[in-house]
């Protein structure tokens, strides 16, 4: 039978820089490990935070547990191997980002963008525009050519283009703008817009121009030739990291030295992994800790928590025995709340609840008066308190001034159930028992596993924490 011994400076392992505070199962734990753990527990924001006496324990105990995981061989498990696996890639990719591989697609996207535009100049322009169907007969051509003819009548009299934009081109998108179409290239807008655009130098006015949408005009605000790669440099590059480009980069990386080798990409990035640990202890405590916590997770999860939530037994034991911790300040309702179609339907609703458990009104009402294809009442279980529900506070609690509007197609309702002072039953706090009695059985799993590992603590070292 092991305890949890407290030392002397005589039994620490002796290393100056970074002496062993605590051994759990031989294993042993570094004062920096602790520190790292301690510190970013104890940091700003937290909100329980622990002295470092008071942490001790609760760190032995979490040590304890990742002990018993790897007995029971749960750091084996293919499920937790993939896990760990995941992190590893998630934890080394950022530090593979190639600089140049970015710099070399940021230039072929440049160069791609240059190649499209032809050494024609960029255009920043607003235009009305008169929708007319391609198809369009000669009455509807007749009238959409003298609209637009209307309107540039207007606006060679001195009308504010934007302003008539707003309130007379039919595309709405950008006339809310004042028609503002923003920057533009060649190949990017209809060719007959883009002719037309083209032959306008900057606060011109074309006159009315047909597309296969319609009539235009366009009013060009700027052009000027595309800018050189520098200038544009910092937007691609923030445009492919929007993209991935820096994951993009991580994997080409890591698929590139895995074909060279001959080797699956795992062993490459745990290459790079051992790497990383060895040369940051920030990542080294990192990774520890998503290690220690993933098996200590899962071993809680199976051994006490899965357990404990489906030993309804024992929660009910629990329950009664610690009754007066679950005692309300005020009376709850228990029941159902029913809304139907009429006054008939919760009349035959109240009767199948005859003689069958609390707890299956739902289920029962719903299967017994609805079907596929016709619902005619809707039921919602649960607990509540004064102020939770106006239908209960209406029906229930009597409150005067309690008013609810009933459903459109469930117009009558009705609360049925019963009416407690205290809890009767576990289920009535289960949120609060279940909670409460897995930590019971926490607390007695973890009093038997400091039966079953040795565990040392080395104080004089405890005393150097934060201190050297």
């Amino acid at each position: 039978m092991a305890a949890l011994l407290m030392a002397g400076s005589s039994m620490m392992a002796q290393s100056t820089d970074d002496p062993v505070i605590m051994r759990v199962n031989g294993v042993p734990v570094t004062r920096s490990e602790f520190e790292y753990s301690f510190n970013k527990n104890n940091a700003d924001g937290v909100l329980d935070k622990k002295g470092i006496e008071e942490y001790v324990p609760l760190f032995v105990d979490f040590k304890l547990k990742v002990e018993e995981a790897k007995a029971q061989g749960i750091d084996t498990l293919s499920t937790i191997l993939t896990e760990l696996e995941g992190y590893k890639e998630q934890m080394v990719m950022p530090t593979l980002v190639d600089s140049d591989y970015i710099e070399r697609e940021a230039l072929k996207t440049y160069e791609n963008t240059a190649e499209r535009f032809a050494g024609q100049d960029l255009l920043t322009a607003s235009h009305i525009l008169v929708l007319m169907r391609q198809d369009a007969d000669a009455e509807a051509q007749a009238t959409a050519k003298a609209r637009i003819d209307s309107i540039y009548a207007v606006l060679q009299s001195g009308a504010d283009f934007a302003e008539v934009a707003k309130t007379c081109s039919d595309d709405k998108g950008s006339a809310v703008r004042g028609g503002e179409l923003g920057q533009f290239g060649k190949g990017m807008m209809i060719p007959d817009f883009e002719k037309a655009a083209y032959e306008l130098q900057p606060g011109e006015m074309s006159a009315p121009v047909k597309t296969t949408v319609g009539w235009h005009i366009i009013k060009l605000a700027d052009r000027h030739p595309f800018e050189p790669y520098e200038f544009h440099h910092d937007k691609i590059i923030k445009f492919l990291e929007q993209r991935g480009i820096r994951e993009a980069s991580a994997n080409a990386l890591v698929d590139s030295l895995s074909k060279q080798e001959g080797v699956d990409r795992q062993v490459i990035i745990n290459r790079f992994y051992d790497e990383l640990l060895a040369n940051d202890q920030e990542s080294k405590f990192l990774a520890q800790e998503y290690y220690d916590g993933t098996l200590m997770y899962e071993v809680s999860k199976t051994q006490v928590w899965d357990e404990a939530a489906k030993d309804e037994a024992g929660m009910e034991a629990f329950f009664k025995a610690n009754k007066k911790q679950y005692a309300w300040d005020s009376p709850r309702f228990r029941g159902i709340i029913i809304r139907g179609k009429d006054d008939g339907v919760l009349k035959k609703a109240k009767a199948l609840t005859k003689g069958v458990p609390e707890h299956d009104w739902p289920t029962t009402i719903v299967k017994g008066l609805n079907t596929d294809s016709v619902k005619v009442v809707r039921v919602e279980y649960g607990i509540y308190k004064q102020g939770d529900s106006k239908v209960i506070d209406k029906q229930i609690f009597k409150v005067k001034d309690a008013e609810f509007k009933p459903l459109k197609d469930y117009p009558a309702t009705l609360a049925l159930g019963k009416k407690l002072k205290a809890p009767e039953t576990f289920k009535d706090v289960k949120g609060q028992v279940t909670t409460d009695y897995q930590n019971m059985r926490e607390k007695e799993w973890v009093e038997g596993l400091r039966k079953k590992f040795p565990v040392v603590v080395y104080d004089e070292v405890v005393k150097t924490v934060n201190q050297h």
